[in-house]
């Protein structure tokens, strides 16, 4: 049961990561996600039905509009890929649980804020209104199957994830953005579902891959000290890993 979820949450995630790649392009750009149709953004030609098959499109044109021939970026694919394999890790770690279909929106957020901020360096208010809007119904549904214990929990700890990166945004403005605040009250919302101690967990890797990560690419002169390096992603890569080894991270911390 639990390999047939993780397959079939797959082959979800390859249709959502296409629509993400919407999302990452025209939310920055205050665009509907809906109207239009996906178009070349070099010839305007509106994408048929068989040029927007996720991955195997742009590998039969090899990575161009059959219109026009311009270069459509590996980023489409890679992002489609990417949201099928975090989606197979979410369906094999809880199986047939009724929590998933959140966790699978969840876990679609915290791609596309990381993609968005890594190229604009914001975190838009419209994906985590979203998330929370489709999200939190689906948290209800499945605290009412597993326990309203759940519910009480998610709510705790989205106030304590987002009090906690408040002070930082209090304390240092140019270090934390409140994007990253309000990023940090989505993702306690959805891993305190699992108990607080999941959202202490994803702050903590976040912070240490934020500090790792800064300090990697400031070495590698790809940013400089004076650089603004988004951190939206580590804490995205943070909660990711919480979300499906916060139990044993705990366990390991406990012993």
């Amino acid at each position: 049961m639990t390999v047939a979820i993780a397959a079939l949450a797959g082959l979800f995630g390859l249709m959502v990561g296409s629509f993400l790649n919407v999302v990452i392009h025209r939310v920055p750009r205050k665009e509907s996600v809906v109207h239009p149709r996906s178009r070349c953004p070099g010839c305007g030609t509106q994408l048929a039905e068989r040029d927007n098959v996720p991955v195997l499109s742009w590998v039969v044109l090899r990575g161009k509009c059959r219109s026009c021939g311009m270069r459509i970026s590996a980023r489409y694919p890679l992002v489609e890929l990417l949201t099928a394999a975090l989606f197979v890790g979410v369906g094999a770690r809880f199986g047939a649980d009724w929590a998933v279909p959140a966790f699978l929106v969840f876990t679609a957020c915290l791609l596309s804020v990381a993609a968005v901020d890594i190229e604009h360096f914001i975190v838009p208010n419209r994906i985590l209104l979203a998330t929370v809007a489709v999200g939190g119904p689906l948290l209800l549904v499945a605290s009412a199957a597993d326990g309203w214990h759940h519910a009480r929990d998610a709510l705790l700890a989205g106030a304590i994830g987002f009090g906690l990166l408040l002070v930082v945004n209090l304390v240092y403005p140019a270090g934390m953005g409140m994007g990253d605040v309000k990023l940090a009250g989505v993702e306690g919302l959805f891993l305190g579902y699992l108990g607080v101690g999941h959202l202490l967990v994803g702050l903590f890797l976040g912070f240490l891959l934020g500090s790792v990560g800064g300090v990697a690419l400031i070495a590698s002169g790809v940013r400089t000290r004076k650089d603004h390096i988004p951190f939206a992603p580590f804490l995205a890569a943070g909660a990711y890993i919480a979300l499906l080894a916060g139990h044993g991270l705990l366990d390991l911390y406990s012993r």
